[in-house]
């Protein structure tokens, strides 16, 4: 049976492109290219080379990093700063941009990412992953401007992520659908395995840290209790789940429907999520795909960010269950007007 492959696809829907270049294409290629040899390197965490645990060393978020989380920001780094497509690469783990520098003869593109989302879970073999996105460059001229690292969410060209667990599957969409791909290791090919992926437009499962029960506000609370509360009418006892990896909690909301929240707290009254490297390339999927991202009162890809680090508050998934997160969120402290609005809606 023929199948297709991630590089033949995004041909394909570059040649609808009548202004492309090729080098759109060129840059996914290589992001394909880094993402295969850390698929590699985390399959066979363990087994020779010392990759697991702690590399001694705080990230500008204050977390300790883990080797993997080196290893996959210098892979993607060096791969796609060599490519010759992007003026600039952004990590999460980098307090400033890369800029490529001009014997390197940087693109047209900024690309921004976290090269490992969930690094707290590497040792314990749970499913973590790569997201990114990419932006054009606006200004004019060599020199990389805050133009151009602090875009508008829905200014991304592009946004992608890869989960590295029981398969490896690169998720991504260019604006127009998102398409899942499946690592075939025998072969060392990404091939279509989820096309035109569409996210349900109501779902049954809600995904949070509950262990922050105790910092969330009210309206937070009432929210999640009322997700569990048991009305079958309304679909609801809705079921928890919570992996701790963003992008293996993101991925199966968008396969499954329902809902991800990350919201603020007493700790983090800005939220913990980054605009740059999180939030704004999974709301340019979720969008794609049907659904819907939001702080809990404003759209993700509305917000145009004051600097690459910024964070903020995330609820993201099912249309249905984003805008009845916000209804209740932004209901009166302690009423319950909100959700029930809602439901008879």
């Amino acid at each position: 049976m023929e199948r297709t492959t991630l590089v033949q696809h995004i041909r394909q829907q570059e040649k609808s492109n009548p202004g492309a270049t090729g080098e759109f294409t060129s840059l996914m290629t290589e992001i394909m290219v880094a993402s295969k040899i850390i698929s590699l390197e985390v399959n066979s965490a363990g087994i020779g080379e010392n990759i697991l645990g702690l590399t001694g060393k705080i990230n500008v978020q204050g977390e300790e990093v883990q080797k993997l989380d080196e290893f996959s920001d210098i892979t993607f780094t060096t791969i796609v700063g060599k490519s010759e497509t992007v003026c600039a690469i952004a990590s999460e783990e980098k307090e400033d941009p890369y800029i490529v520098p001009q014997e390197d003869n940087p693109g047209k593109y900024i690309f921004m990412m976290d090269p490992l989302d969930g690094s707290s879970n590497i040792d314990v073999n749970v499913n973590i992953g790569t997201i990114f996105s990419i932006y054009k460059k606006k200004s004019e001229g060599n020199e990389v401007t805050d133009e151009d690292l602090l875009q508008r969410g829905d200014e991304q060209i592009a946004a992608g992520y890869i989960v590295y667990g029981s398969s490896t599957i690169f998720v991504y969409t260019s604006g127009n659908g998102v398409y899942g791909f499946t690592l075939d290791p025998s072969l060392g090919e990404f091939f279509l395995s989820h096309p035109d992926l569409r996210i349900p437009g109501q779902g049954s499962i809600y995904s949070a840290n509950e262990g922050n029960w105790g910092i969330w506000d009210e309206n937070q609370k009432n929210l999640v209790s009322n997700l569990k509360e048991d009305n079958p009418s309304s679909g609801r006892p809705y079921k928890l789940r919570y992996i701790g990896s963003l992008v293996a909690d993101f991925h199966r909301t968008l396969l499954k429907g329902g809902i991800f929240m990350y919201p603020k707290d007493k700790n983090s009254p800005e939220g913990k999520l980054r605009f740059s490297f999180e939030a704004a390339p999974l709301a340019f999927i979720a969008e794609n795909a049907g659904g819907k991202a939001s702080t809990g009162s404003e759209r993700i890809l509305d917000i145009a960010p004051k600097g690459i680090h910024d964070r903020l508050p995330l609820f993201i998934g099912s249309k249905k269950d984003v805008e009845m997160a916000e209804t209740h969120l932004a209901a009166e402290k302690g009423k319950k007007g909100g959700w029930f609005k809602w439901l008879s809606g």
